[in-house]
């Protein structure tokens, strides 16, 4: 009888500033470390420019909440009575229209608070700059009311530390062969990449093979198999 191998893959780390490669967002990445209760930081730019990765982080550093348009409740839990010191709402662009009214409702309540000792941070994230989100109008103003950064995508050097920062995290080592190899055959989004070593680390303890090129070059096969 085959017995099934229980798979103990290495955790994913947790989203943090400092695991955060600024590029050329070093500018947001400063203020969101001395941001205060308050203010309001709209973040937007394409996929993969680590628009969750700064909101999520940002949320555990604060004790704060996340959300996204996936969250249920939506933001019913955000009250008069029980705000967090700071909330989050992730890819916007994807709210529904109960939900933009919803939002819309705590930029009014965040306005209402902002020189009160009941101030918290307001951080807001789309996939466009505010006058070109497909929003309600009275949102889509309120997404301009303070500071707006756009994320530039990281270059192919800044991705690549990325990911062997990434693997380190994870108790990885990646040679110069595997991750030239990686980036010659596969995808350079920055999520894509992280999601092939969480896959790689996997088939590695199930394999019971180091990470190497032809470990790579099977794996591949066997996933289009």
């Amino acid at each position: 009888m085959n017995e099934q191998l229980t798979l103990e893959v290495s955790p994913v780390p947790e989203p943090t500033l400092d695991n955060f490669i600024a590029g050329q967002n070093a500018e947001a990445i400063n203020t969101l470390r001395t941001i205060l209760p308050g203010q309001a930081v709209y973040l937007w730019g394409s996929p993969g420019c680590g628009k969750s990765h700064l909101l999520k982080a940002m949320a555990a550093c604060h004790q704060g909440a996340y959300f996204n348009h996936e969250s249920q409740p939506f933001l019913a839990s955000v009250t008069f009575q029980n705000t967090p010191r700071l909330v989050a709402i992730d890819d916007i662009q994807n709210l529904s229209e109960d939900q933009q009214a919803e939002l819309f409702s705590l930029y009014n309540e965040w306005k209402l608070r902002k020189n009160t000792s009941e101030a918290f941070i307001l951080l807001v994230s789309g996939d466009v700059s505010p006058l070109a989100m497909p929003l309600r109008e009275d949102l889509r103003t309120r997404l301009g009311w303070e500071l707006v950064y756009r994320l530039e995508q990281l270059s192919d050097e800044q991705r690549l530390t990325a990911l062997q920062n990434r693997a380190r995290d994870k108790g990885l080592q990646l040679s110069h062969e595997v991750t030239h190899w990686i980036f010659t055959h596969y995808s350079r989004d920055i999520a894509a990449l992280f999601n092939l070593l969480d896959a790689l680390d996997a088939y590695s303890l199930s394999t019971r093979r180091p990470i190497t090129v032809p470990l790579l070059k099977a794996f591949f096969i066997k996933t289009k198999s």
